[in-house]
């Protein structure tokens, strides 16, 4: 029993410490302009010991008016991920630190540190950097309201592509 409770332990501490070097701080990136804001709908979702990977539907709707655009993508956690959710919804802010193209502009790869836990209904957050460049920074305003039983540690990736 000691062998399982010093594994845990040590996947916690790897997880805690590869989140922390995978996301620089903002402070030592370009400065970010606030650009609008990415909604996003998550599907439910089975964590397994390792990690997880979770649909989600997004848009994003820019600041000061013009067209919201459609993207579709995923969730990825690797790290301990136990449980079982009936999905939810979160927005971040979308900053960019340079031009984007103003069509298709967030698809990329985003990858920042992940914290969740939901006992019946639950609450998220994900700080996310990537995109052209890693140009882009996704600062959650609104988390994911889960329901269902799940904990989830250790660092996120998110993957969007302009939805059709």
């Amino acid at each position: 029993m000691p062998i399982v409770s010093n594994c845990g332990a040590s996947l916690l501490f790897a997880c805690a410490l590869v989140s922390v070097m995978a996301v620089p701080s903002l402070g030592q990136q370009k400065s970010y302009t606030r650009s609008g804001v990415l909604s996003c709908k998550l599907a439910p979702t089975v964590g397994l010991v390792v990690g997880s990977r979770q649909k989600i539907g997004c848009r994003f709707t820019p600041d000061g008016g013009g067209p919201s655009e459609a993207y579709a993508g995923a969730i990825t956690r690797i790290g301990l991920d136990l449980g079982v959710t009936a999905g939810g919804a979160m927005a971040w802010a979308v900053l960019t630190s340079a031009h984007i193209s103003p069509r298709g502009g967030l698809a990329g790869r985003y990858v920042g540190a992940s914290g969740d836990i939901a006992l019946g209904i639950g609450a998220g957050a994900n700080v996310m950097i990537g995109g052209s460049n890693k140009a882009v920074a996704l600062q959650p305003v609104s988390v994911e309201g889960q329901v269902g039983v799940n904990i989830a540690l250790g660092v996120a990736g998110l993957e969007l592509q302009a939805a059709r």
